[in-house]
């Protein structure tokens, strides 16, 4: 069975720890795809944060941007999936931050909206390339359905933060993390998997033909359920002890070791 798609986490996966894309897995890419593979990106990033990547590889496919919650095409703009979370529930989640103390930051239409500047929200710019909004108290009582909540905690108090918001916000919210203190909260179902075996459906490629690639909790939907789910050598244990694939670092080059590997194998594989 040959692969037909490749889905590619960002973060600590596809980019190195300059967040950026290697020469070797540009190349890699550009190879795959003119090999008539489909190549996107599945990141928990903003879709206009995955923007300026996908133009320097040339991208012309939907991309999987906010771990599934959005899927819009790179160039078109067209809007393929959108599934934020309830309104009601983002406001309830809203006020458990306020009365917990947590910082969170919230996404709608494509911008991050924050009570005010701090050392989260900078450091968040610095990774992501796109500056908050800070509104004060208007955080807790937004008008719009967001895309996804992300609450960030001290690393001491993620894991307990995390059970207390399943637990209370149990089948009303998915929780799952792309660090080690950021909590994302997803409309229930949301996930990178869905969003991109919907993106391979539309092109008529079946669930075994897909290869992905990542390192986090955030991308163990798709590396448990893709034909081929590849983990980066950097990759949290869980993501490692699933995958049928480790490849290098990702700071080694590792997305491009894979697709070489698959693009190799695939030489005299017939339809």
């Amino acid at each position: 069975m040959k692969i037909k798609l490749i889905a590619s986490d960002m973060d600590d996966t596809l980019l190195n720890n300059n967040r950026e894309i290697s020469p070797r897995n540009e190349a890699a890419i550009k190879k795959a795809i003119e090999s008539g593979i489909v190549f996107t990106l599945a990141s928990g990033r903003m879709y206009c944060s995955m923007q300026p990547y996908a133009q320097k590889l040339g991208l012309d496919v939907p991309l999987v941007s906010y771990n599934g919650a959005l899927v819009k095409g790179a160039l078109s703009g067209k809007v393929y999936v959108n599934s934020p979370l309830k309104l009601q529930t983002a406001l309830d989640l809203l006020q458990y931050v306020k009365e917990n103390g947590h910082y969170v930051q919230v996404y709608m239409g494509d911008k991050l909206y924050v009570k005010e500047e701090n050392e989260y929200s900078r450091m968040y710019a610095k990774i992501s390339g796109i500056q908050a909004v800070a509104i004060g108290e208007e955080i807790y009582s937004i008008k719009e359905a967001p895309n996804k909540l992300l609450l960030m905690t001290a690393a001491e108090n993620f894991e307990a933060t995390w059970k207390d918001v399943e637990e209370k916000f149990k089948g009303r919210v998915d929780v799952t993390s792309s660090k080690d203190n950021y909590l994302e909260l997803m409309e229930p179902g949301v996930n990178k998997w869905q969003a991109v075996k919907s993106l391979a459906e539309s092109f008529g490629i079946k669930p075994e033909e897909i290869m992905c690639i990542g390192d986090s909790n955030n991308d163990l939907s798709m590396i448990k359920n893709a034909g081929i789910g590849v983990a980066v050598a950097n990759a949290k244990p869980q993501v490692q002890k699933y995958a049928k694939m480790v490849t290098a670092s990702n700071d080694n080059d590792g997305v491009a070791l894979a697709i070489e590997n698959i693009l190799t194998a695939q030489i005299n594989v017939p339809e």
